[in-house]
């Protein structure tokens, strides 16, 4: 089922302590059970596990139990111990897990979608399941009743979510690339804003209720942190993935973010920098450098007798320019560049060496993620994905978040 890899060695990556297999299909979810030697998972296979770690250093099943829809997501509460599933169907089903952990008691169903859920958030405090879900809609149901409170709906699928518990904001992503702040109140809700700056879908979202910063992931590969606490609209681009950003996690304490993206990329950015805002891309009919016409420049091209050019953007300073003004490819990390991209040719030479040192780590999970969470007072990090794998690793050497908690995973 599950293999003890090796001890924790002094390094500067994530170490690898177990992997876990014997799902039959992908696994959706994965959660790290606080203070306890153990993980609950979800998969397509329609089944949720609870795997507690033996004595041999082997994860084994304590729990198996199959749902009648595929697993599509799952939130877990670990201080009332409720289980939260979402399905394909649409239902959330509610389960309470013994002390334990070794048996798994059904409580209700929730109908709160046409169609695949997709993110679940459990609030004790109002007693509401929070989801959203490929219906278009974020629905909030109380939990004492299973009764529907409200629906918002959307244009696109709604992919993921987050929520501030003490304000009541939803934050909800798109298939669109769009973000909406909603106010959920007990039987309505009001948008209050929407976040438009990825050019691909949002698949995941993380909100730091302290400093009141959000972080959005998606399919362009790219991360934005949205300083809302700020109130000035204030952006930072985060680029070092080199595909989908599937999962989020923000450390309060050491301000690094941690990132997981589908081709098994594991990124920790460094927060604790003075970042600079990316420019907005300026429009221009002709080079913003040599004054050359760009292609769509008729009259200018006619009066010059000359050929239009292709306009491109240098990502320093937004200028629109051509490409013998933008010959230059240059990494930038504190605009959150960490590869090479295109720069016009002064940005380029103003551009130092010690201004090219990293700002972030990248680790390679070797297999593909689709969700991960962290234990951060352990320092722990589990990874699950398409190939059925379900990965534990620590995470200390690289974020020593156990050192900042005053916590030892050892």
């Amino acid at each position: 089922m599950a293999a003890e890899i090796h001890s924790r060695p002094q390094s500067s990556r994530p170490v690898l302590l177990s992997k876990i297999e014997g799902h039959q299909d992908a696994v959706t979810a994965a959660l790290l059970i606080p203070k306890e030697d153990g993980v609950i998972t979800a998969s397509e296979d329609r089944t949720i596990r609870v795997w507690l770690k033996r004595d041999s250093g082997q994860y084994w099943p304590s729990i198996y139990h199959t749902m009648a829809s595929p697993c599509s997501t799952m939130a877990y509460h670990h201080d009332s111990r409720r289980i939260f599933v979402g399905q394909d169907n649409g239902a959330i089903m509610e389960f309470h897990v013994s002390e334990d952990f070794n048996k798994m008691n059904f409580i209700k169903t929730y109908p709160a979608h046409q169609n695949r859920v997709s993110a679940i958030i459990f609030s004790l405090a109002a007693e509401w399941v929070i989801s959203t879900g490929h219906d278009k809609c974020v629905s909030w149901m109380c939990t004492r009743s299973g009764n529907m409170l409200g629906r918002h709906f959307f244009t696109s699928w709604a992919s993921c979510l987050q929520y501030d518990l003490d304000t009541q904001h939803a934050f909800v992503g798109d298939y669109s690339g769009q973000i909406t702040l909603l106010k959920l109140e007990q039987n309505a809700c009001s948008v209050i804003t929407t976040l438009k700056g990825h050019e691909g879908s949002v698949a995941c979202l993380w909100w730091d209720p302290i400093q009141r910063l959000l972080f959005s992931g998606a399919s362009d590969n790219s991360i934005i942190m949205w300083d809302i606490g700020g109130r000035k609209g204030r952006t930072l681009l985060l680029q070092g993935h080199h595909d989908r950003v599937q999962s989020l996690c923000y450390l309060q304490f050491t301000r690094q973010l941690v990132s997981c993206s589908s081709d098994g990329g594991i990124a920790v950015w460094n927060m604790d920098v003075s970042r600079e805002e990316a420019p907005q891309w300026l429009e221009s009919d002709s080079c913003q450098k040599c004054e050359q016409p760009f292609f769509w420049n008729i009259k200018q091209m006619w009066d010059t007798k000359t050929l239009g050019l292709r306009q491109h953007h240098c990502r320093k300073c937004g200028k629109a320019v051509c490409g013998k003004c933008s010959s230059k490819r240059s990494s930038y990390p504190v605009m959150g560049f960490e590869f090479q991209v295109r720069v016009c040719d002064s940005c380029y030479d103003s551009i130092k060496d010690e201004d090219r040192t990293s700002l972030a780590t990248f680790h390679e999970g070797k297999h593909n993620i689709s969700h991960m969470s962290m234990d951060i007072p352990r320092g722990l990090m589990v990874t699950c994905g398409t190939d059925r794998v379900v990965k534990i690793w620590d995470m200390t050497p690289v974020v020593g978040c156990s050192l900042a908690t005053g916590f030892s995973p050892h």
